[in-house]
């Protein structure tokens, strides 16, 4: 009974806007609009505000995050430049030019405030520095869609690692650093280099056949070794943590997993190939990262890569500076839970 109302509740919630738009749509393409601005007007109106209000209405009682409603209104947006004549989008160019730079603007604005105000109350409920990355996606959770929490917290986490957070802090006791003995911070360093040197070298040759192919491609391209050098970053910034009742591994904001105590069959300090079957590295990097330490599980866990990617383990390799005081403290945890 209660999925037959949910069924009908979706059915309603999506139902009725799309039926809107796709009034809209058959309007616009029987009844012509050129030349008549009043229509015209009222036609990008409905597109652009009154669908997505209704759409409003509609999810104001329900779990579904309010700013869906803009996606809402780009659906309005697409509608309205493939069905509305060149001459009548004076008012969607409008909506373009400043009506979505400041939408974005204003979510980006409600994300930050957000996350500020969480990163206080967590400060002091647990009186210490809470992880950012985490505090973004528990953030964001609250108020996109599910398949853009990933993508958007991502997104900020790099621009907030690689260009804001550049202040210093020491590991904690139950903090364990993985960057300052490996090679993963010159090895990003070097593929920034490549990138740099292979746009430059692209974007002369691409130049001679077409100027506009050529930015696009070098905007790209840098916009790539921004992302790789926020990568990079946040290595230092989110050390591996060993919580209260589990542990939680960090290879910056390019992946992590949750281990519960129990679930922990065994730690190994060892350099070794692992050949088993649902094995991992929690490096990214793979073969390029080398591991010394091996985590076995007694059962199986999920790791969550970049942009939400997730993998299945049951042995997990890492690389970690003090290999053998992690294992001491973490060995010490498990006996005291036998």
């Amino acid at each position: 009974m209660n999925r037959t109302l949910t069924l009908n509740q979706s059915l309603l919630t999506f139902g009725i806007p799309l039926s809107l738009f796709g009034i809209l749509a058959f309007l616009i393409k029987f009844f012509p609009l050129a030349g008549d601005d009043v229509l015209s007007l009222a036609v990008s109106v409905d597109l652009l505000l009154t669908i997505p209000l209704v759409y409003l209405l509609l999810i104001r009682q329900t779990a579904i995050p309010k700013t869906t409603t803009v996606p809402v209104m780009i659906i309005g947006l697409l509608l309205g430049s493939y069905f509305l004549p060149k001459g009548s989008q004076t008012y969607l160019e409008l909506f373009k030019t400043w009506g979505l730079p400041v939408i974005e603007l204003s979510v980006l604005t409600f994300v930050v405030l957000k996350v500020r105000s969480a990163i206080g109350q967590y400060k002091r409920l647990k009186g210490i520095n809470p992880d950012i990355f985490s505090m973004l996606k528990s953030t964001c959770r609250e108020i996109l869609p599910p398949r853009l929490v990933m993508l958007f917290a991502t997104e900020v986490a790099v621009i907030y690692y690689g260009f804001i957070n550049w202040g210093t802090s020491s590991p904690q006791k139950n903090e364990f650093t993985y960057h300052k003995e490996s090679g993963s911070p010159a090895l990003l360093g070097a593929f920034i280099f490549i990138i740099i040197i292979e746009t430059f070298v692209f974007h002369l040759l691409l130049a001679q056949w077409s100027v506009v192919a050529a930015w696009v491609l070098s905007a790209l391209s840098i916009y790539t070794a921004f992302q790789v050098f926020g990568f990079a970053r946040s290595l230092a910034k989110r050390p591996i943590l060993i919580d209260e009742d589990s542990l939680v591994l960090r290879y910056g904001i390019l992946n992590e997993a949750t281990i519960p105590f129990p679930d922990i069959d065994r730690i190994e300090l060892s350099s070794k190939p692992a050949e088993y079957s649902g094995f991992i590295k929690l490096s990214p990097l793979g073969e390029l990262e080398s591991h010394n330490v091996i985590i076995g599980l007694n059962k199986e866990n999920t790791a969550v890569g970049l942009y939400g990617m997730k993998k299945r383990f049951t042995i997990i390799g890492l690389h970690i500076d003090e290999p053998k005081k992690f294992k001491e403290q973490v060995d010490r945890i498990l006996l005291n839970s036998e």
